[in-house]
């Protein structure tokens, strides 16, 4: 199963049960679609 996440999007590969278990998951922490690509795509803040 992969999933990759970019700025437009996420794009999931794998069997149906698969995928239907990852979306179930990452629904739990992000309401939207929109949301999660957001997150993923923030800059990281390293400290100095």
């Amino acid at each position: 199963m992969k999933v990759y996440v970019h700025g437009q999007g996420i794009t999931i590969a794998g069997k149906a049960w698969e995928i239907k278990a990852i979306l179930k998951e990452y629904g739990k922490k992000h309401m939207l679609v929109k949301d999660w690509v957001e997150t993923v795509n923030q800059p990281v803040v390293r400290p100095d």
